[in-house]
């Protein structure tokens, strides 16, 4: 989506190629883009972006919101000087405010203020001025909205404390290919030197480090042998060495990772900044401790508490209790069954899945659609792998 947002800093074509196009999420942002002027066309895994009319400073959506309108608002301020778009919406991972992104803004030189269900952004001058952007922490989503608005602005700026992560350095390769000016001095800071305009570009997507590590899960939980073509080792290293640890017989040949099943161990992991354990990967790994004999321990230190997922476990028979900050899992190999659940957000519905996959009977899960905000075709891959599953309307 990140990508999408780009788009809107140019007035020329700007395709992606090995596009998701059938995610709800990336449905709904071209949607949006749309409704401010851009012409999007998809044709399997590509998609081309022409700007049709002039692009409009305000954002007037009436479906489901998604929490990158903070980055078409970013986005329209650095092209256009102002911008009007809804509230942010998404998942409610604890309290996921977006006060940063009210900061950096202002920080370039904007005001930033709520007018009913909208939030607005104006430049003082006709754009935003470059500026050093100090983040308190190692916000994915700030980080990517700072580097979007940059590329336009007058002068440089720089972002100290940035996430530098796979999905931030896409971007920058994009918005390099459309001409902006970025150097990434590691985790320390990023500069950004605006310049006047940006040209469209071409651009290959990465893939989805989170869809593959979803797999490998499932699995090894299942004692399955699986293939997973383009794997994104490097993405992913700190996760598999963790999972090798406990369990998992993985093999790398060429672009694949080759899964010989494995028995699962019990974990003790904690979320951090890449190339640490990323904050949505968690839920998937309480799925992999669900499976284990014995007791499991995670901490997510980015949203402390994001572990309501484990009550809809609980229905199938989980045994878990939460202390401070911690979950802690007491595991047992084929203790879960079927039940009626319910997806709190993308990746605790993935989660529910896999433990639908060794659960005894049959088990419903009920606002499935968020799963399909960021897996293509799950219920089919499922299908392929020997899962009886199926979507019903």
């Amino acid at each position: 989506m990140r990508l999408l947002a780009a788009s809107l800093l140019t007035t020329e074509r700007v395709t992606l190629t090995n596009y998701p196009s059938a995610l709800l999420d990336a449905q709904v942002h071209v949607g949006m883009l749309e409704a401010l002027g851009k012409a999007c066309k998809t044709d399997g895994d590509r998609i081309e972006i022409v700007e049709r009319n002039p692009i409009r400073e305000q954002l007037d959506w009436d479906g489901r919101s998604i929490r990158n309108t903070l980055l078409i608002l970013g986005a329209l301020t650095a092209r256009l000087g102002a911008a009007k778009v809804p509230l942010p919406g998404g998942c409610k991972l604890g309290e996921r405010k977006y006060d940063l992104h009210v900061m950096l803004l202002e920080r370039l030189g904007a005001r930033v203020w709520e007018e009913g269900d909208f939030l607005c952004a104006e430049a003082t001058d006709e754009r935003l001025t470059g500026a050093d952007i100090n983040l308190p922490l190692r916000s994915t989503g700030a980080t990517e909205n700072a580097i979007l608005c940059g590329t336009l602005s007058h002068g440089i700026t720089r972002v100290w404390n940035p996430h530098i992560r796979p999905e931030i350095l896409d971007l920058i390769a994009l918005l390099r290919s459309m001409g902006a000016k970025i150097r990434v001095f590691g985790q320390e800071h990023i500069e950004i030197t605006g310049v006047d305009e940006l040209t469209g570009a071409e651009h290959g997507v990465i893939a989805d480090n989170m869809e593959a590590i979803t797999w490998l899960v499932g699995a090894v939980m299942t004692d399955g042998d699986v293939e997973i073509i383009d794997f994104p080792f490097s993405d992913l290293e700190v996760v598999l060495s963790h999972l090798k640890a406990a369990g998992a017989r993985l093999f790398a040949h060429e672009n694949a990772l080759i899964v010989r099943g494995g028995s699962p161990y019990p974990i003790e992991i904690s979320t951090g900044p890449h190339p640490g354990i990323n904050s949505d990967v968690q839920p998937i790994l309480a799925a992999w401790a669900s499976s284990c004999m014995g007791e499991s321990r995670i901490i997510d230190l980015r949203f402390p508490g994001r572990y309501a997922y484990a009550e809809e476990m609980a229905r199938m028979g989980l045994q878990h209790e939460v202390i401070g900050d911690m979950l802690i899992i007491h595991g047992k190999r084929g203790g879960l069954v079927g039940a009626e659940v319910r997806a709190l957000d993308l990746r605790a519905g993935a989660a529910l899945a896999l433990c639908g996959l060794t659960a005894m009977g049959e088990t419903v899960i009920n606002d499935a659609w968020q799963i399909e905000r960021g897996y293509v075709d799950f219920a089919d891959k499922l299908r392929s792998l020997g899962a009886e599953a199926e979507w019903i309307a």
